[in-house]
């Protein structure tokens, strides 16, 4: 049920930020973002990990439009926050995508080809779905969707990999001072 939910949730929250950055609302992104955030938070098992977890897909995020931005192959109507920068609405896209991580997209961990086969695919994809809503313009397609799937076609699998990485750590630590805890009753 939580797969399901996370997907509908995921999925309802990316169009709200689109819909919000093509009509000239690209706070609403952030805003969406920090509430799914809050609840994916208070819902998992490894709180402190998808924080982490999501702090780094901010970064990543952050560097890869950013490059695609300076390309001049894609540009975007609104949300620019520092000059040369990819949106902020675009950027907290990549944190909201990391809380599926987890969860709907917890069955690619351990499977980097198909992860990166799925991003190769899937980012480009989902750009092009933003564009065609409005929140984005594709100024030289061809060469934006070639730099898409090879950015998401490595993004995702570094992405699945450091998610569980995380995840592993957290459950590692939390066992050994369970255990200790337990070896001073």
């Amino acid at each position: 049920m939580q797969f399901i939910i996370n997907l509908l949730v995921f999925d309802a929250a990316w169009f709200l930020t689109v819909k919000g950055a093509a009509m000239g609302f690209p706070w609403l992104g952030p805003v969406v973002t920090l509430a799914v955030l809050l609840y994916h938070l208070r819902t998992s098992p490894q709180p402190s990990a998808e924080l982490r977890l999501a702090a780094f897909a901010l970064f990543l995020g952050f560097l890869t439009d950013s490059l695609l931005l300076a390309t001049g192959w894609i540009a975007y109507p609104n949300g620019q926050w520092i000059p040369g920068a990819a949106p902020y609405w675009i950027i907290m896209m990549w944190v909201l995508f990391a809380t599926t991580l987890n969860v709907s997209m917890r069955w690619l961990h351990g499977r980097p080809r198909l992860a990166a086969l799925l991003g190769a695919v899937g980012g480009p994809v989902s750009y092009l779905a933003g564009a065609k809503i409005g929140a984005m313009t594709f100024v030289a397609t061809a060469p934006a969707v070639v730099a898409l799937a090879i950015a998401w076609g490595a993004a995702m699998p570094l992405l699945m990999q450091v998610a569980a990485r995380l995840e592993a750590m957290e459950r590692s630590g939390r066992n050994t001072y369970a255990l200790e805890s337990s070896s001073h009753a």
